[in-house]
């Protein structure tokens, strides 16, 4: 029987609930408990911006999907938006969770860059023909700036459409809760898959946010990335985090695994 590598570990889940149990059943088969605390909130939203971009379809030369919630939420108003590109438009997706969404839809992407941020896809579209090229992205508007920017200095018309918002939980017991738990030293790890589920867990904390940053400043308590970008907003804290290479969530529990390994060694 294999090993269970993170039996008696409590890892803290802060991602939005419904994205949460790839890493709690991951953690679960590895022998530890899943502390599902979701400090990050999505909503769909039918919003005006959303409904232009679904009329615009016809004119798109390219759309670029950046999480499956802008996916789902694109769909779910505008069912039809498939039917309506024209035959050239093409598709360029951030990641493999947001590849296999899309496929679900019977549609292939022809981008997914080996580094799954922005400044991958960046990457990869910067030899393409972008001049006056119009890109539709559907997405939260808390989202950095770093790609439709960057689209628009390689000469495109960028199409900004809210898709979804990312809010505070409208109960923020579950975090409330972890928060207290950190505090008694009763979590192992917490893990985070966005800047804004870092911003969301200090927000939370209100009074006790100062106190919060002393106590992970100990490094009691593991902080693991899914990616720099992520860890970036950890650092705004002046906290230390681990990441791993490639930005997936098995990716970022592998890494916390090893490193928690390495430990008792």
């Amino acid at each position: 029987m294999a090993m269970k590598r993170l039996k008696g570990k409590v890892i803290a889940v802060t991602r939005p609930q419904e994205r949460a149990q790839v890493a709690a059943d991951i953690i679960t088969n590895e022998g530890g408990t899943a502390w599902l605390a979701p400090t990050l909130e999505l909503k769909m939203t039918r919003t005006k911006s959303l409904m232009k971009l679904c009329q615009h379809a016809p004119n798109l030369d390219w759309v670029i999907l950046t999480s499956p919630a802008s996916l789902e939420s694109l769909f779910h108003y505008c069912p039809d938006f498939k039917h309506h590109l024209n035959d050239d438009c093409r598709i360029a997706v951030i990641g493999p969770r947001t590849q296999r969404a899309l496929e679900g839809y019977g549609i292939k992407a022809e981008l997914v860059p080996e580094d799954y941020t922005a400044e991958g896809l960046l990457k990869m579209m910067a030899p393409l023909d972008l001049e006056g090229k119009i890109i539709g992205i559907p997405r939260t508007f808390s989202a950095r700036d770093v790609l439709p920017e960057g689209l628009r200095k390689l000469g495109a018309q960028v199409l900004l459409a809210e898709a979804y918002k990312s809010t505070v939980p409208r109960d923020i017991k579950p975090v409330q809760d972890l928060i207290e738990g950190i505090f008694n030293e009763e979590v192992d790890a917490v893990t985070f898959t966005s800047p804004l589920t870092v911003h969301n867990l200090f927000k939370i904390a209100e009074d006790s946010e100062n106190q919060l940053i002393d106590f992970l400043s100990s490094e009691k308590i593991m902080l693991v990335a899914i990616g720099p970008i992520t860890g970036d907003a950890i650092q705004e804290y002046g906290l230390t985090y681990i990441a791993p290479s490639k930005y997936t969530v098995e990716a970022m529990l592998d890494i916390m695994i090893e490193e928690m390994d390495e430990d008792r060694l």
